[in-house]
Parts: C-alpha cells; sequence; structure tokens
C-alpha cells in the first residue's frame, strides 16, 4: 500500500492535465467571458454598471403566481420525484393556449412536453437527434446554443445568412441540395434572438414544404411568440398544415410571465421527436420541481393580461432606448417583437473595433454592459443587442452614458 501510495503522489506530481471529452474540445472560445470579467471587476470597485446584456427578465412574476408556488411548496406530496415530460394538467393547459392563440390543436399526452427551460429542451433534443456526421442548418447570427447544443451532440453546423423572405429560403433550399448527405435538422428563431427580426403569416408554409421535399426536420425556438407590441402577433410555426409531420416548437414561460428562474419551458409539435426528446430526459432528469408546474398552471389560466402590461412596459422600454440610439448616430429600427434592440454602431463611433472590443470599451468608459453582435455569429459583426431589463430612467441613462462616450473618443 505504501508503494502504491507513493506511485499515486508521484502521478500527481508529474502535472499531468486531465483532459476533457473532444465534445468541449469542439465549443469555440466564450465571447462574454471577458465582458463578465470586466463587469465584475468593475462591480467590486463599487462601480454601478448598466446591464444590458443578458435577456435577464428584472420585473416580478405576478403575485398569483408567486402565491401558487408557495402554496404548493407547503405540500409535502410535491417534495417527491415528479414527471419528467410534465403533469398533465400543465400540459394540458400549454395545449388549450396553443388551440386559443393560434389555432393549433395539440394532443398534450403525445405532442406536448415539459422542459427544464426551453434551453434545456432544445439542447437534449439535439442529442437525441444529433450525431457525428450529421448536419443542421443554422441562420447566422444566432442564439449560442442553437450553434453549441449541436456541437455537443458531436455533429456540425451549416450556416446560412439570416433572413425572413423568399431569398432566404431559396438559400437554405440551395444548401441543403448541396450537401452529402443532406443536413437533418433546420434550426430557426422568429422572433429572433439577438436581431428581433419577425416574420409574418405564410413564411413557415415552405419551410414546411422544403422539409418534406428533403426529409429534414424542423426546430423553432418561439421564445419571444409572446413579446409583441405595435398589434403585431407572432405565427406559430405549428399553425402551418402538416408543421406537426416534420418539427416541433418550443415556448417558454420565461419571458412573457417574468419566471426566468423558475426555469420551466415546453417543446409542442412532432410526436416523434417529443418521444426521442422523452428518452433521453428519462435518462438525465425526473422532472421540474412540481411546485413550479402547479404555478405555471395558474399562469396559464390567469396571467394572459399580465403578458399584456409586460409588452406594454418593453415597447416603452424599446422607443426610450431606440429613440436615444438614433439620436446619437446608431443605425436601428424599433422592433416589433422580442427584448432586445439590435443596433448597428457606425465605424466612427468604433474607431474599427469589433463588436467585443467596443463592448468592452463601453463597459470600461461608459459604464455600461451590452451585448456585442460577434458574440452570435460573424454575420453579428458591427451591431450590438441591447436587452431591455431595466427601467426607462436607467435606460436613459445609458444612453447618455453612451453619448458622452462618444463625443469624448472622436
Amino acid at each position: 500500500m505504501a508503494e502504491l501510495g507513493t506511485d499515486i503522489g508521484r502521478g500527481r506530481a508529474s502535472g499531468k492535465q486531465i483532459e476533457p471529452a473532444q465534445r468541449i474540445k469542439r465549443l469555440p472560445p466564450y465571447l462574454f467571458g471577458r465582458l463578465n470579467a470586466l463587469k465584475l471587476a468593475k462591480r467590486q470597485a463599487g462601480v454601478d454598471i448598466i446591464d444590458l446584456g443578458m435577456g435577464n427578465p428584472s420585473d416580478p412574476a405576478p403575485q398569483i403566481i408567486i402565491d401558487k408556488l408557495c402554496e404548493a411548496a407547503q405540500d409535502p406530496r410535491n417534495h417527491r420525484y415528479s414527471a419528467s415530460k410534465g403533469i398533465k394538467n400543465l400540459r394540458k393547459e400549454i395545449a388549450k393556449k396553443y388551440e386559443a392563440k393560434w389555432n393549433v390543436q395539440l394532443d398534450p399526452d403525445t405532442e406536448v412536453l415539459a422542459c427544464i427551460g426551453s434551453k434545456e429542451g432544445f439542447s437534449h433534443l439535439c442529442l437525441a437527434m444529433m450525431g457525428p456526421g450529421d448536419t443542421a442548418v443554422v441562420p447566422d447570427p444566432t442564439f449560442p446554443i442553437h450553434n453549441y447544443a449541436v456541437a455537443l451532440a458531436g455533429a456540425n453546423v451549416v450556416s446560412v445568412p439570416l433572413g425572413n423572405d423568399e431569398k432566404f429560403i431559396k438559400n437554405v433550399t440551395m444548401v441543403i441540395e448541396n450537401m452529402y448527405p443532406t443536413p437533418k435538422l433546420l434550426i430557426l428563431n422568429y422572433p429572433h434572438n439577438p436581431t428581433a427580426m419577425t416574420v409574418d403569416e405564410g413564411f413557415f408554409e415552405p419551410v414546411v414544404d422544403l422539409a418534406k421535399r428533403f426529409g429534414i426536420a424542423v426546430i423553432n425556438d418561439f421564445a419571444y411568440g409572446e413579446t409583441c407590441f405595435d398589434g403585431y402577433k407572432a405565427p406559430s410555426f405549428l399553425s402551418v398544415k402538416g408543421a406537426k409531420d416534420v418539427g416541433v416548437e418550443f415556448i417558454t414561460m420565461s419571458k412573457p410571465y417574468n419566471m426566468a428562474g423558475f426555469r420551466i419551458g415546453f417543446v409542442a409539435g412532432n410526436k416523434d421527436m417529443l418521444d426521442y426528446l422523452a428518452t433521453i430526459k428519462g435518462y438525465y432528469d425526473y422532472g421540474i420541481f412540481q411546485a413550479i408546474q402547479i404555478a405555471g398552471i395558474i399562469a396559464l389560466r390567469h396571467c394572459e393580461e399580465d403578458i399584456a402590461v409586460q409588452n406594454q412596459r418593453y415597447q416603452s422600454r424599446r422607443d426610450v432606448v431606440c429613440e436615444g440610439l438614433s439620436r446619437i448616430g446608431w443605425e436601428v429600427e424599433k422592433p416589433r417583437a422580442t427584448m432586445f434592440v439590435w443596433a448597428k454602431v457606425p465605424k466612427e463611433h468604433s474607431r474599427g473595433k469589433g463588436s467585443i472590443d467596443y463592448a468592452m470599451d463601453l463597459m470600461e468608459h461608459a459604464e455600461v454592459s451590452i451585448a456585442p453582435g460577434r458574440a452570435f455569429g460573424e454575420g453579428g459583426e458591427d451591431c450590438m443587442r441591447i436587452a431591455l431589463v431595466e427601467n426607462e430612467q436607467r435606460l436613459r441613462q445609458a444612453v447618455r452614458n453612451i453619448s458622452r462616450y462618444v463625443r469624448k473618443s472622436q
């Protein structure tokens, strides 16, 4: 035993690095790392950083949801393991929402599944469907997990420039036609994060047609489907005839109900794809804390008006940011949806710097944290994503800070 202990000690002393799996090595450097480190250092030094970098709602969930959560947490029956696909009454409420809001009929037993946030569900669905040799078609720029979940599954990503028109559909079709083997998955996200791009009724019909033509599956990330302004109503992918034959859609309670930290979302649509995900989740988790699921039922039943109130908040904040950035010369359009503003920075403001370095400058000198467009793909360079997560007063202050820095640096 003494000799074995000596050998172990020598092994530790050798300094050989413990290696991660290849899937970890496939991930690119985390582009928010430098920004997060600077933000932490600034705050530790007492600097009041206005943080508009992450789409993390700062407004509270409706009180009725909180009250039901507290009540349900007191019941010891809810302290046990739950069902990994979500309790039945919760799935029924999602089916009711889809029918009422998007005229989509869903079987809550086979066509709806609850996730620990839509990000978890999306990632595990990619793991269930993708592997080495498989390819997913993903627009650029994109929400990072849309690329990284594919990479973590051992598969490959082919990027196409983001769009919301016939040209985009033609580009996707051309990519699929000229690849062998045929890509397995097309990942969409409308209303879009980070750019806030939207689509109108009719956009998804040719998507379903090309999916059927090439035998490719579709995932639409519909996280911002209820965060809409100016009378705009985002269409659901599932509302198209035949959509359930080829794909699924993810929604979340994070944004419309301010329940981001609750970690509860849903996937709906194709039965086979939901079965694949349920199989993975059966191995990985025991479901969402049941008290949260019960609170979710109350949200779905009673908080439709709260969604409208929250959307009005975001719309007012959007106007403040868009009007302020336009005044200082940034190129910005008022989005019809999401909780973000996507703005192009003039070259004379950034002085030729990339968006990541410029975001560092803004935090250092303007004390404002926003997300650099490059963090979402090459197509995001020269742009910035501003999250509407602070009140109007703080947003005005952020724009003033940026304006002062722009004037000083020119």
